[in-house]
């Protein structure tokens, strides 16, 4: 879902002779392996890309996804919150000089841990351009800096006012935040901002109920809150969701078998480099995205993927970095998103919202092994291109090949490695895309981010993860915070969620924005303009 996940690229510790195990005396580095013992599996680019080209997802006439292959037990706004946690757990900030003394990230290197650096950086101290100010003097208050988006006219021809509702922005268009990954597309860029207003209505919280606490001890409280109900979320509501519910209490009663380590959690490559690649599968050809941008003929224009990319600072028109394409912005709005571009949260989260008009609830599509046309073909690709260049555009097979030159295992030798029944070669060898794992031999030594797609469509027709992708992915989050000595697993295993909920001592996202509050601000903007002035 990011430089490690999203783009199919390597990172600083993540090469074959670079992983290492726990061995019960020291910790293995930034990266490393849960099953040492097991060989590498062996495949040709060749084979790798005629398995890719057939992975991929359908699309109706008028080039919206097939509905059939929604996945109805998991909304959209899963999808990016993923793109959100992978960017916070795989931050690497560590300076050229210092990653060039250490290339296999054995000492400098951040512990891949939910805490939320991605949001904060090192705290107001250390990059206080990521905080507002006191208007009355130049001092830093404890709340995060929120950006403007600009005027723009709805389909209607009538006026959406300025919004705060864009990541800070400098004068040309660089959002300043301290991981530049969370703009690179609108979605991700949206849900750094919703984690910004998150932490600005804990603060003021905070602040109403402790008057006579220093600035200091009022931002560390906010962040506690912040950080644990996110720990919560990503536990509870987004892993048990791809997974299945009561998984995690399950793994931390039983304890973990696989993903362990001594004193730092460390990345496992069969997680990083395969199982938790899974959300490629459910990223979406077109979205509904608000009441300006969405699939019917009362819009400007559909919500396609390629659009979601463009209005972004490091992808596209913010920074004039692509030539625009229809519809572009207008002039006044070229260092920050136009205000119809905003996200309605109610498309991509379940908030118990009722579809009509233009509405609908944005679904992911089914963990299988079929990607979107879009993520077959990667921006960047010429026109006329040779094969052997095309395939270098393929989302699949980038993941594929990165699979095979790092030295992940088969899928069928991780189950057997973990006590699990592996899925017979005929039941990989389903589909389209399973007959093309077949003719290079991939259905009897499967690799391992395909195997983990196959296995979910096995068993549970796409809704959720197999059991061997299941353990890995639960086991490797539940690892991560509980080896983060401020979590609330570390500090207080019985805590429970303290702010309103729908259900008491449980947070969702749904909770988050219906706490933040800030659900459809281009329909509010809208509907307020309409009102009889007093």
């Amino acid at each position: 879902m990011t430089d490690v996940a999203m783009h199919g690229h390597g990172v600083r510790g993540m090469k074959p002779e670079t992983l290492h195990s726990f061995d019960g005396i020291g910790d293995p580095g930034k990266f490393g392996v849960m099953f040492p013992n097991l060989l590498p599996l062996s495949a040709s680019d060749d084979a790798l890309a005629e398995l890719a080209a057939a992975m991929l997802d359908r699309l109706d006439a008028a080039g919206n996804p097939d509905p059939a292959g929604d996945n109805m037990n998991i909304p959209a706004g899963y999808t990016y919150l993923g793109q959100f946690i992978d960017h916070d757990i795989t931050l690497d900030t560590t300076p050229l000089d210092q990653q060039k003394a250490d290339p296999l990230a054995t000492v400098n290197f951040r512990t891949p841990a939910l805490d939320l650096d991605s949001l904060y950086g090192d705290g107001p101290g250390i990059h206080p351009y990521l905080y507002q100010r006191d208007p009355a003097k130049p001092k830093i208050i404890g709340k995060m800096l929120i950006g403007h988006a600009a005027q723009s006219p709805d389909q209607n021809g009538r006026s959406i006012p300025t919004l705060p509702n864009d990541l800070p922005r400098n004068q040309v268009g660089h959002a300043l935040i301290f991981d530049e990954r969370n703009d690179e597309n609108l979605l991700v860029a949206q849900m750094h901002l919703l984690m910004l207003k998150f932490h600005n209505k804990v603060f003021d919280r905070v602040v109403a109920a402790n008057p006579g606490l220093s600035d200091d001890a009022l931002f560390k409280e906010t962040r506690r809150i912040v950080t644990w109900h996110y720990q919560w979320i990503v536990l509870f509501d987004f892993v048990e969701r791809l997974t299945e519910p009561g998984l995690i209490q399950k793994i931390k009663h039983q304890g973990r078998r696989f993903y362990r380590f001594k004193q730092r959690p460390y990345m496992p490559a069969e997680f990083a480099a395969a199982c938790y690649r899974l959300g490629h599968s459910m990223v979406r050809q077109t979205y509904s995205h608000n009441q300006v941008f969405n699939p019917t003929a009362d819009s400007i224009a559909n919500g396609t993927l390629g659009l979601l990319f463009f209005f972004t600072g490091k992808s596209g028109s913010i920074t004039g970095e692509f030539a625009p394409v229809p519809p572009a912005p207008p002039p006044a709005a070229q260092n920050t998103l136009p205000s119809n571009w905003v996200i309605d949260w109610r498309r991509y989260f379940d908030l118990g919202t009722p579809a009509g008009g233009n509405f609908a609830l944005n679904h992911s599509r089914r963990l299988d092994p079929l990607l979107t046309p879009a993520l077959h073909t990667l921006p960047g690709l010429i026109p006329e291109a040779p094969p052997q260049l095309v395939r270098e555009f393929n989302l699949a097979f980038r993941n594929l090949r990165r699979g095979v030159q790092i030295g992940l295992p088969s899928g069928q030798a991780v189950c057997r490695a973990m006590g699990l029944t592996p899925l017979k070669p005929a039941q990989v060898a389903t589909g389209p895309d399973g007959k093309a794992a077949k003719k290079h031999g991939l259905h009897e030594e499967t690799p391992l981010w395909y195997y983990a797609l196959k296995e979910a469509e096995h068993y549970h027709k796409g809704e959720r993860l197999g059991p061997m992708a299941s353990t890995i992915v639960a086991e490797t989050f539940l690892g991560m915070v509980h080896g983060d000595h401020d979590s609330f697993l570390w500090q207080r295993s019985d805590w429970k969620p303290e702010l309103p909920s729908a259900k008491a001592g449980h947070f969702t996202m749904a909770d988050l924005i219906r706490f933040v509050g800030d659900i459809n601000p281009v329909g509010t903007a809208l509907e307020q303009a309409l009102e009889p002035q007093p």
